[in-house]
């Protein structure tokens, strides 16, 4: 049990502790270190998040797990909009070309849709029992949107030849990507999705 959350630590803490000795750092000013760690930060919890929603992360149970999922996914916006706050502070015409996607570094685009796919899950969980959204069309639309947050993160961080150490940087993209398609697969949220489309076609 104490393994799993050794492994889960070292490997969000590690890219952090290799980020911080980056000799990048020496000319930069606070607030624009501020937000390159914010980035971090939001990768190691799209690494949590999976883990939370599977029941994979020994001593919490379901309910705990899901309630736990929640929070991180809160915390998972606040880091995304201090590293685009930070970074719309150090310098407002590369975020204003970034979000209008007019930017000619190929990280951009990536990471901006990403970002309005997270503040749509936000959004989305924070308003479907308002809106009346059914929980099996919730757990699609959430899946579909996560496999977008993933994607544009991973390649987004990726692309970036900046503060993240290159190894540790690739290890955790590569754990994060692999935690996705792991906990999609087991749920097999379309398999069931697709099942009760037969049946309810059966009956007809």
């Amino acid at each position: 049990m104490a393994l799993v959350w050794v492994a889960l630590a070292a490997a969000i803490c590690v890219p952090i502790a290799a980020a911080a000795v980056s000799p990048l750092l020496a000319w930069r000013d606070p607030v624009y270190i501020l937000a390159c760690f914010a980035g971090i930060v939001a990768l190691g919890l799209m690494l949590v998040q999976p883990l939370l929603i599977a029941g994979y992360l020994p001593g919490l149970s379901a309910h705990r797990g899901r309630r736990t999922h929640l929070w991180i996914g809160g915390a998972l916006v606040v880091a995304v909009v201090i590293h685009v706050g930070g970074l719309w502070i150090t310098s407002p015409p590369d975020m204003i070309d970034a979000l209008v996607f007019a930017s000619p570094t190929p990280f951009s685009p990536w990471g901006v849709v990403a970002m309005w796919a997270i503040f749509a899950v936000a959004i989305f969980a924070a308003l479907r029992r308002r809106l009346g959204i059914r929980p099996r069309t919730w757990r699609i639309a959430h899946t579909l949107l996560a496999i977008v947050i993933v994607v544009g993160s991973v390649v987004h961080g990726l692309l970036i030849e900046g503060t993240m150490e290159t190894i540790s940087k690739a290890v955790l993209c590569a754990l994060v990507l692999a935690a996705a398609i792991k906990v999609m697969t087991d749920l097999q949220v379309w398999r069931k999705r697709a099942k009760l489309r037969g049946e309810s076609i059966a009956r007809q």
